[in-house]
């Protein structure tokens, strides 16, 4: 028997990479680019299928010595048989192993090239795995829930250094934030919350209700009280004023003392006036004021001549440089405030805050209720994603997958699993020798 040279596969033992940025296929393809730990892969397969070749080359040599001398030695009709059947062996898993990832030698044979060929098929079949056995709900609620990630942040928020560095991620995003908004788009948007909210809706009827609730609480007692006891006390003190007003107006023939008589009565009679109306919470006056009151609350809610009115008096007051003024002043004080706050450790705002954020931390390590509801928050939100984008995650796969071109896809998944196929080959070629020794050996003790 001879052994023909051409039929012993040969590898690439000069180029131990894969050729990553071939032509892509006739669709759109992503690029794998290799990575450090993809050379030290291909570096070890390269190692692993120079000792597979050199296995079946060595069974190539011993058969073809063996062939050659075995009239001479019989006893090298058992290494011969050893030797081919080391070589069938080596042959097959050769075979069965290169045609996972591309044609043996070019050859299209039906069955071979299965990775390159069936890429988009193993792409989805990985997803559907993943999908119906990891994106499950209980499977998420289940490994969350015996992590018990309430207790775990709580004990690194209550740790130092867990607050401050919760309120350094926190400045970092404000000011981020503020370094990607732009001002006047900021103030643009204020400017059009007043005027949507303040400025477009009338004023009359909400105020006139809100207005007729608090009169009819009686709220506005408290108000009228303070004003009459500033009465009082204006009363008191100007004694003289009310003397000297009755004098300026009294005709000038009127003689002097007459004036101061005059005087003091007016000053004795308003003096007791203001006192009653203190005292007395039923007085005329304040049930004048009530009617008032009641009836400008009405008014401003019905009557279109004072509903005109308090529109006239907020176009005054918040007319167009007013309303851009304001929204000025309100961001930037805001933004001054924030950035001031954040930038400052010691700030109240920081201290308060990293107060707080211990605090909770604290709670959630000893509060056993409240550790439960936030175990059992992110279970239920976990548990509702999975369930409700569960395609969409496992759509990632198959969707990368189809994107990625075929013959660099055959590429990186044997980089990753080549090496150990590689023992396929080196153990069919150890097997079929023994398998070749004990087939020849059984059939010469049986036929001669």
């Amino acid at each position: 028997m001879q052994v023909n040279s051409e039929q012993i596969p040969t590898e690439d033992v000069t180029n131990p990479t894969p050729s990553y940025g071939a032509a892509p296929s006739r669709r759109a393809s992503a690029v794998i680019e290799p990575s450090a730990g993809d050379m030290e892969r291909a570096a070890a397969l390269l190692r692993m299928k120079r000792l597979a070749l050199a296995l079946l080359i060595a069974m190539a040599v011993i058969f073809t010595v063996a062939f050659a001398f075995q009239k001479q030695y019989p006893w090298l009709e058992y290494v011969r048989a050893a030797a081919e059947g080391g070589m069938v062996g080596a042959l097959a898993d050769w075979f069965a192993v290169t045609a996972l990832f591309k044609y043996p030698m070019g050859l299209k044979i039906p069955h071979t090239a299965i990775i390159p060929r069936r890429k988009d098929q193993i792409g989805q079949s990985l997803s559907d795995f993943v999908e119906s056995n990891f994106l499950s709900q209980e499977v998420v609620q289940d490994k969350l829930s015996s992590i018990d990630i309430a207790r775990k942040a709580g004990r690194w928020l209550a740790a130092p250094g867990g607050a401050e560095r919760v309120a350094k991620e926190g400045g970092a995003v404000i000011r981020g934030a503020f370094t990607v908004l732009n001002d006047d788009d900021v103030q643009a948007v204020i400017e059009g919350m007043v005027r949507k909210h303040l400025l477009t809706p009338p004023w009359g009827p909400p105020v006139g209700r809100m207005a007729e609730r608090i009169f009819a609480d009686g709220h506005h007692h408290t108000l009228v009280d303070l004003l009459v006891d500033r009465a009082a006390d204006w009363v008191d003190a100007n004694h003289a004023t009310v003397n000297r007003l009755v004098s300026d107006r009294s005709p000038l023939w009127v003689p002097t003392f007459v004036d101061g008589l005059v005087g003091d009565r007016v000053y004795v009679e308003l003096s007791k006036f203001v006192r009653a109306v203190q005292a007395d919470q039923n007085h005329q006056v304040r049930q004048s004021i009530d009617a008032y009151l009641a009836d400008l609350a009405q008014d401003l809610q019905h009557d279109p001549a004072m509903i005109e009115r308090a529109e006239s008096i907020k176009a005054q007051i918040l007319g167009d440089p007013e309303v851009r003024e304001l929204a000025s002043r309100t961001w930037g004080t805001v933004k001054t405030a924030l950035l001031n706050a954040v930038d400052d450790p010691d700030s109240e705002l920081s201290r308060r805050f990293k107060s707080a954020v211990r605090d909770f931390g604290t709670r959630l390590v000893n509060d056993d209720e409240l550790a439960g509801k936030i175990n059992t928050w992110i279970g239920d939100a976990a548990g509702y994603l999975v369930n409700t984008y569960r395609s969409d995650i496992a759509g990632v796969i198959s969707d990368t997958v189809a994107r990625w071109d075929a013959e660099e896809t055959s590429q990186k998944i044997e980089l990753q699993v080549g090496k150990d196929l590689q023992y396929i080959r080196i153990n069919g070629t150890v097997v079929g020798a023994l398998a070749g020794l004990a087939i020849f050996t059984v059939a010469h003790l049986l036929f001669g």
